[in-house]
């Protein structure tokens, strides 16, 4: 397709026929190359297979050398579908439908990055900018996120390449398209919090030391007590118990270990380590190790919070937004993680997509309206970053 030719709707339905299910590759990443190919992006191919990790495919390309470079991040890898028959249509068939497009990534993230190809390819009819636009796709942002953008951005800084800002098409919208851009997200902490004790019959507890009793008390110390009340860009952070078990198929018997699994969302007022010492301060408060209960706690951290304050670059993409829709959008740190979390350590970072209600769900759809409108958006921060 020539530039100026790309339709964001055709490109939608291409790149959700592609069943990349991470970290499949799926096609989706070799349509990307072939129509950046001949917008006279120079593309890269950077697959990794590291730490343990699936091989993940990536895609980098860039149109210029000089600076300033804009990036467009995002990922063509999907959730999988589930169960196919539950869904109203195929979910890879990409089904319209009364003014809605139906398919798993139409809403994350495979609407988003067509409308920005089709954004480009408006723009660019002009002549390229002065200064470059890139795009950083993987195909690892469902996945572990090990082998995809954080492994681009190490090859990128190896090359001596540098983003000067970076936008995230992440489904960030709420209750209206562009409703929200994120410039911020949540730390995220997954741990297992094991309690051991001494298991017994219930009809000599005396003699017996009932872990669940304990981790009863210790979780009851978590829960009630918030760990901040948030602040001017986050709100509170929340932990969250997610799994008790203890393995147990009788009631007669006091079990020898309890485990709980929780989560804990925490905002930029902590770091994981912050939230790991007030986590241990009250569980070592709440044991009672008189009889001898322990415990142990391990953690794995997806991502620490980050702030990209207010300044030029939200700024801009508010401008944007609103010179679409006639509203500036609310600048939100809420939500999960994504891949922003890696790339904010590279430049500043705002996030903006389509709405989200509908991502990872059985019948994931968007309204073509909102690909229009979203498309219509990057072009205006594209207008506006580069100034023509």
């Amino acid at each position: 397709m020539a530039a100026g030719k790309l339709d964001t709707l055709e490109l939608a339905q291409a790149l959700i026929r592609c069943p990349s299910v991470t970290p499949i590759e799926g096609g989706a990443l070799d349509l990307l190359q072939s129509m950046l190919t001949e917008l006279g992006f120079t593309c890269h191919r950077l697959p990794f297979a590291e730490d343990g990790a699936p091989e993940t495919d990536n895609l980098y390309a860039r149109l210029g050398t000089e600076g300033p470079n804009l990036c467009y991040a995002g990922h063509t890898d999907v959730v999988p579908a589930g169960d196919a028959a539950a869904w109203s249509a195929d979910p890879f068939a990409a089904e319209l439908r009364g003014g809605t497009l139906y398919g798993r990534g139409a809403v994350d993230m495979k609407g988003s990055i067509a409308a920005f190809l089709a954004a480009l390819g408006d723009f660019l009819k002009d002549g390229p900018p002065k200064g470059s636009i890139s795009l950083l796709i993987t195909g690892d942002e469902e996945g572990d996120a090990v082998n995809g953008t954080r492994k681009v951005l190490r090859w990128l800084t190896e090359r001596g390449e540098t983003l000067d800002a970076c936008l995230v098409g992440e489904p960030t919208s709420n209750e209206t398209l562009a409703d929200m851009v994120k410039i911020g997200r949540r730390g995220s902490l997954n741990a297992v919090l094991t309690v051991f004790g001494t298991q017994g019959h219930t009809a000599y507890p005396h003699i017996a030391d009932n872990p669940l009793h304990h981790l009863a008390r210790m979780l009851e110390v978590v829960v009630s007590e918030p760990l901040d009340h948030g602040n001017e860009h986050f709100p509170p952070s929340s932990l969250q118990v997610t799994s008790i078990d203890v393995g147990n198929p009788v009631t007669n018997v006091i079990p020898g270990k309890a485990t709980a699994l929780f989560n804990v969302r925490f905002n930029n007022i902590h770091t994981s380590a912050s939230v790991e010492a007030w986590l241990r301060a009250r569980f070592d408060r709440a044991i009672d190790r008189s009889r001898g209960a322990r415990y142990e706690m391990t953690m794995r951290v997806s991502g620490e919070s980050f702030l990209c304050a207010p300044g030029p670059w939200s700024d801009l993409v508010s401008d944007a937004v609103a010179s679409v829709t006639g509203k500036a959008p609310e600048l939100g740190t809420t939500g999960g993680t994504s891949d922003a979390r890696f790339i904010k350590d590279h430049c500043t970072v705002a996030e903006l997509g389509l709405l989200n209600a509908t991502a990872h769900k059985v019948d994931e759809h968007v309204p073509v309206d909102d690909l229009e409108k979203l498309t219509a958006i990057y072009r205006a921060v594209l207008q506006r970053y580069f100034a023509r």
